[in-house]
C-alpha cells in the first residue's frame, strides 16, 4: 500500500512541478510520477538533512515533507532544462 501513496503522491507533485517551471504540455502522467518520484528520493538524500525533515520515502506525509519533496522535483525539472536547452526556463 506504500508503494501505490508513493506512486500517487510522486504523481502529484511532480504535475504540481511542471506547473512550476511551465514543461506541464511537455510531459505525460509517467514522466510527471517519475519526475516526482526521482525529484523526492533525491530532495530526501540532499535536502532533508538541511531542514531536518523526514524524507518521503519514510512513509511521513507531512506539509514539510511534501514540499520539500517538490522542492527537489523542481530542482530536478531544472537541472533536466539546462542540460537538455542550455537554459533553466
Amino acid at each position: 500500500m506504500g508503494l501505490v501513496i508513493l506512486l500517487i503522491v510522486g504523481g502529484v507533485i511532480g504535475w504540481l512541478a511542471s506547473l512550476v517551471m511551465r514543461t506541464d504540455a511537455q510531459q505525460g502522467v509517467f514522466l510527471n510520477v517519475v519526475v516526482g518520484i526521482v525529484g523526492a528520493v533525491l530532495a530526501g538524500f540532499l535536502l532533508s538533512p538541511l531542514f531536518g525533515v523526514p524524507p518521503i520515502t519514510s512513509g511521513s506525509y507531512s506539509i514539510a515533507t511534501i514540499l520539500v519533496s517538490l522542492l527537489g522535483a523542481v530542482v530536478l525539472l531544472a537541472i533536466v532544462n539546462l542540460v537538455r536547452r542550455g537554459s533553466v526556463r
